[in-house]
């Protein structure tokens, strides 16, 4: 066979092998490159709107979940000042049980953080029916008789204006008198230099002998027990921060049954207490200006129609015991809020309104900016499995032309072996005549 005639030959074989290899090899990356592409543009123009469809649903299940917690915590607490009622009336057993009764917080220890077991209460006390105190731990240890006062005057108590001897003494055994959140005022300054707000809970509950009321038994709550369930959320995060940061715009926060902030990631802004144990008034439209200039911003949500008029809406439907989430403005950013009530309900904190409310805010501006760098990275995705894919198809028609030029190198020598010398027949030139 003429060296022409092979090449022909050959070439003819590679070709027929190589297309029928390449041309299904083309279709299949077209239409996986395809898919890639569409499926990659369809996510980009609804990653906004499904993320934050999700974004809104995820927050406001946290918060629901968030505020049951709050509810489950405090009627362990309501369950404690029972217990507590029939202790055997001594101070050690009242230590042993204040020094048992302790939760895991994260505090700041030497500089730093540290996990470290506290105790859930402050102050445990047995107060006799004139309102004197027999028997009161403070910290841990056993307060001297010197320190033993009577709280029927509310000047005598802690902050100067704590009533609960006067509230719990109307109560009918068994029935738990639960404070609002009390505690010293934390200014903006005292604040940015590292100070926080301290604060407890008094749960109380009256003693009775067969002449009418013995007396009471009284806990003081460490406030930071509560505060940790908001305090450690950010609501576009699974995980736990040490503090959440404002500025963000994305953190929780509780408001109790008044309106007031209780729990917030700015103290100054938790309703507190002056020196003298008045309460720092909360800011209105009138006294903005001066309070900001003091370093005070204690806020009620009920008094925050000014700033925007959906912040009064939110606290009225969480007091009527509804759960939601509204849009509003507040410090210059546009927030959505997921917003639920914490069924935690005592005599003093009647239903639908009960302890308060757990509010998750996001900032939104920021979360359409999350939305974006989503969009962007499925598109670097989808513009990365393209070239790969194009890649592998480079590669493997090289691969491929290489394999059918060997093939049909071989097939032509199979069929030059078949073929006897001299068997196609007599070769004319064509320069003959």
């Amino acid at each position: 066979m003429s060296e022409t005639k092979k090449d022909k030959q050959l070439f003819t074989v590679a070709r027929i092998f190589f297309l029928l290899i390449v041309i299904p090899l083309l279709l299949v990356s077209f239409l996986i490159a395809n898919g890639i592409f569409q499926l990659g543009d369809t996510s980009k123009k609804g990653a906004a709107a499904v993320l934050d469809q999700k974004a809104q649903e995820e927050i406001a299940m946290r918060t629901a979940v968030i505020a049951e917690n709050v509810a489950s915590f405090l009627q362990e607490c309501e369950k404690d000042t029972l217990v507590a009622t029939i202790l055997p009336a001594d101070a050690e057993t009242y230590k042993e049980f204040m020094l048992k009764n302790r939760q895991a917080l994260w505090i700041k220890k030497d500089g730093k953080i540290v996990k470290s077991s506290e105790p859930v209460y402050v102050e445990m006390a047995l107060v006799d029916k004139a309102g004197n105190e027999v028997i009161k731990i403070v910290d841990g240890e056993v307060a001297p008789e010197s320190k033993l006062v009577n709280i029927s005057d509310p000047v005598n108590t802690i902050y100067k204006s704590e009533d609960y001897f006067a509230e719990t003494q109307n109560l009918d055994k068994g029935d738990v008198y639960v404070s609002h959140v009390t505690g010293w005022y934390v200014n903006r300054a005292d604040f940015e230099k590292g100070k926080r707000f301290e604060g407890i809970i008094r749960f109380a509950t009256p003693l009775y002998d067969k002449q009418g009321f013995a007396g009471l038994v009284a806990l003081a709550l460490d406030v930071r027990h509560l505060a940790r369930f908001t305090d450690k959320i950010i609501p576009t995060q699974s995980g736990y921060v040490f503090e959440s940061d404002s500025s963000t715009g994305n953190y929780a926060y509780m408001v109790d049954d008044r309106g007031l902030i209780i729990s917030h990631p700015d103290d100054y802004n938790i309703a507190g207490l002056y020196a003298d144990g008045t309460p720092v008034p909360p800011v209105t439209s009138e006294t903005l200006d001066i309070m900001t200039e003091k370093g005070e911003g204690v806020l009620n949500l009920f008094l925050l129609g000014f700033m925007d008029p959906a912040l009064p809406e939110v606290a009225k439907d969480a007091a009527a015991g509804h759960s939601g989430s509204k849009i509003y403005k507040f410090g210059g950013h546009t927030k959505f809020v997921a917003y639920a009530p914490i069924p935690f309900y005592s005599a003093n904190y009647p239903e639908p309104a009960g302890f308060g409310w757990v509010g998750m805010g996001l900032d939104v501006d920021k979360f359409n900016e999350m939305a974006l760098v989503t969009s962007q990275k499925i598109e670097k995705e989808a513009s990365a499995w393209m070239k790969t894919i194009i890649l592998i198809l480079i590669i493997a028609m090289t691969i491929l032309f290489l394999i059918s030029a060997l093939l049909s190198k071989g097939i032509t020598r199979s069929i030059e072996a078949e073929v006897p010398e001299g068997a196609e027949g007599p070769h004319y030139d064509d320069d003959e005549d």
